[in-house]
């Protein structure tokens, strides 16, 4: 955990650092580690009042430190005196020791103060300086989102995003009433979400029930962006950008054949391995997904990297690493993608292009540019009145759909490659 939010992700060093521990100690460091980085932005806010001359003057290791203390302190159940000893003994550890005697002082005070010490920004006065701080988003990311929603679905989406997640699996075969049933049987609690065909697990600590039922892990909002593609019996789908592969899985029910690209091989071997294991008819091929190895294809989806503003709550060290540049930055890469994916579609084929972000120039700013560069190509939502639409585009936001456990963020635009003659533009829907 860097001060500057740009080291390392924090599920690869998480993955790595945690190898060696038994399973009891991995849920301790989880929660710790991804617990604190979630709750940054409070944690700083509240230390900010007990280090004199401000955090700023602290080196990275030294602030780290004292934010995993304090997240034991105020969030976890650690004794006081086990979370103060341990935090200091660390400091010494990642070699901060010279500051062990400012580490105890700061959290010895914020351990006496309590919860006396909520001094936060006022909502209605500063909503964003209140969504920031006890939110613990950035500021610039939560005034961005106030221009768009009130400040009650921001703090919607923000107390969401500061929630562990929820495991939602889709099965294999698409049978969520028995899936469920066999995960009933095995001594798991779970939950059947229809519209999008996931089920949701409240219970997890049953060594061994997950394989009661092949299937994979995918968010309710990734299963509908699949069933807004509504991909035809028997197509020919290439999937660019698919690693990890959810959504090459899903398709891949009902298409005849999918073909899963991705620049990354450790994660397209991901996408192997689950196909495999499920026996589903999926091809692997390491491309970039602006040159897709495949042509006359019936269905592309290109599923883009994006800044995953609609999925901070799985990768909560995402929001620190983002800067206001990034959506703007993103998008142009996102339309490079978008454009040379699209020679890939067959005249009267469909192009899915969707992200995980709740960024208007990452999603809608991308699919109007490559409507105006791409005339031969038109909006083409499928005819499904469960699907939440925005102006033809499914538009999933986490303070809106899922209830009370609330969806990722999702946004894809499904579009029809049209026939041309010399006159017309023929649309064969």
């Amino acid at each position: 955990m860097r001060a500057s939010g740009r080291g390392r992700r924090l599920d690869l060093a998480f993955t790595d650092a945690a190898r060696e521990l038994s399973s009891l100690d991995q849920a301790f460091a989880r929660e710790l580690a991804y617990g604190t980085v979630r709750l940054r932005g409070r944690w700083d806010h509240l230390l900010g009042r007990h280090v004199r001359g401000g955090l700023e003057r602290l080196d990275v290791p030294v602030l780290d430190v004292l934010r995993l203390g304090v997240h034991q302190l105020r969030a976890m159940s650690v004794p006081s005196y086990a979370a103060i000893s341990e935090t200091v003994e660390l400091s010494r550890a990642v070699g901060a020791g010279r500051a062990s005697g400012l580490v105890n002082g700061v959290l010895r005070s914020v351990d006496r103060a309590g919860a006396n010490d909520d001094d936060w920004p006022d909502a209605a006065g500063d909503p964003a300086g209140w969504l920031a701080t006890r939110g613990s988003h950035p500021r610039w990311l939560v005034e961005r989102w106030l221009e768009r929603w009130s400040f009650d679905e921001v703090a919607r989406l923000v107390e969401l995003d500061n929630r562990v997640p929820d495991l939602r699996l889709v099965p294999a075969d698409g049978d969520v009433e028995a899936a469920a049933a066999a995960w009933r049987a095995a001594g798991l609690e779970v939950e059947i979400e229809p519209l999008p065909g996931t089920v949701r697990v409240v219970t997890t600590d049953v060594p061994g029930a997950l394989d009661a039922y092949p299937s994979f892990v995918q968010d309710a909002a990734a299963a509908m962006v699949v069933r807004y593609a509504a991909i035809p019996a028997g197509a020919r789908v290439a999937d660019v950008c698919a690693a990890p592969g959810g959504k090459a899985l899903s398709m891949a029910r009902r298409a005849g054949y999918v073909l899963a690209t991705d620049p990354s091989r450790p994660r397209l071997d991901l996408v192997r391995e689950s196909a495999s294991r499920l026996g589903l008819p999926i091809g692997v091929a390491r491309a970039a997904g602006e040159r897709p190895p495949a042509c006359d294809m019936d269905v592309v989806l290109v599923d883009a990297p994006c800044t995953g503003t609609g999925t901070l709550r799985r990768h909560p060290d995402a929001r620190w690493r983002l800067g206001p540049e990034d959506p703007g930055r993103m998008a142009e890469v996102q339309a490079r993608i978008l454009l040379g994916a699209a020679s890939a579609v067959r005249p009267g084929g469909l192009l899915v292009y969707s992200t995980c972000t709740l960024e208007p120039e990452e999603n809608r700013g991308v699919v109007d540019r490559f409507l105006s560069a791409r005339p031969e190509f038109r909006p083409a939502p499928p005819d499904d009145p469960e699907i939440p639409l925005t102006d033809g585009a499914l538009e999933v936001l986490p303070h809106r759909h899922g209830g009370g456990p609330g969806w990722d963020g999702a946004w894809a635009m499904r579009m029809k490659r049209v026939k041309r003659d010399s006159t017309t533009v023929a649309d064969e829907s």
